[in-house]
């Protein structure tokens, strides 16, 4: 695979994703050498321990010293400071790649921070748990979902193609498309499920005392399968629904709307209603199987 090889690699935030990333690399031998930076020691610490990084360092201007390949893989809201941290130190010709779920905002705050010889490509790969840290990464995380890239106009070919390719490595299926579009696309499809398991949590908590604990001991699959995104870092999709909140606020409006159309139906107590709703989403749901 060395025509995926990169010489120096440095990972600014280095927690599930970015983990998993590292472990790729050092699984398939494609970095030279990794530096990892973060804020806390004790990431650091984790990070020397499990072997992940040939250098670590709290100051993203050291880590991207010579870097081919920088990863920005920190929570959302730190992407603009960071930007403007590393911009200096960046060295002509390197590749700006990050795995963040809001698109838009890497063109908003990231793009007009960066010198004009260093090629930007902005990257989501949509896969994950809900666990977080760098201990809670692994390589095959990745394996058989989806990596979206959003390449800015007029960008490099030849840093898009290595950045495919890194994914691709990664046993990833690599798509194209616009920014704003990606965030319309992950507004419906990741970030209003993950608004909708925080508030039917919250809804199971507001019950009286018994009335909870029952919800607990006898949850089926379905509840226990959909409320596990509840248990994602809040720091992160605090930042992901900030930044995306122009997409999320029409989803969420729309939902808000269907969800009426049952508040009127159940109150009617029309049964031929609910059969419509239901009918038509088990028949859309089936067609998208065999993807």
């Amino acid at each position: 695979m060395s025509d995926l090889f990169f010489e120096r690699v440095a990972f600014i935030g280095i927690g599930h994703i970015g983990s998993s990333l590292v472990r790729v690399m050092l699984r398939d031998k494609l970095a030279g050498t990794i530096t990892a930076c973060a804020n806390r020691a004790e990431t650091l610490e984790t990070v020397k321990r499990l072997k992940l990084a040939d250098a670590v360092t709290t100051d993203p201007a050291a880590a991207v010293k010579d870097a081919d390949l920088v990863v920005l893989a920190t929570p959302l809201s730190a992407y603009g400071v960071v930007a403007k941290a590393i911009a200096p130190a960046l060295k002509p010709g390197a590749i700006v790649t990050d795995v963040g779920s809001v698109k838009s905002l890497v063109l908003r705050e990231v793009k007009p921070l960066l010198p004009v010889s260093v090629h930007l490509v902005p990257g989501h790969p949509v896969a994950g748990t809900e666990n977080s840290g760098p201990e809670s990464g692994f390589p095959e995380v990745f394996r058989g979902r989806w990596c979206i890239l959003t390449p800015v106009p007029g960008g490099d070919a030849a840093a898009l193609d290595k950045v495919t390719r890194l994914w691709q490595a990664a046993e990833m299926q690599v798509v194209t498309m616009d920014a704003e579009h990606h965030d319309m696309v992950l507004a419906i499809t990741s970030h209003l499920p993950h608004l909708i398991a925080y508030t039917i949590v919250g809804t199971a908590t507001d019950l009286e005392e018994t009335l909870k604990s029952e919800v607990i001991k006898f949850s089926a699959s379905g509840f226990r399968d959909f409320t596990r995104i509840a248990a994602s870092s809040p720091e992160m999709w605090r930042d992901i629904c900030l930044a995306n909140r122009v997409a999320l606020l029409s989803e969420l409006r729309q939902y808000a709307d269907e969800l009426y159309v049952l508040i009127q139906a159940l109150e009617q107590n029309d049964a031929a209603k609910l059969d419509e709703v239901f009918t038509e989403a088990r028949k859309v749901r089936a067609n998208w199987t065999p993807q």
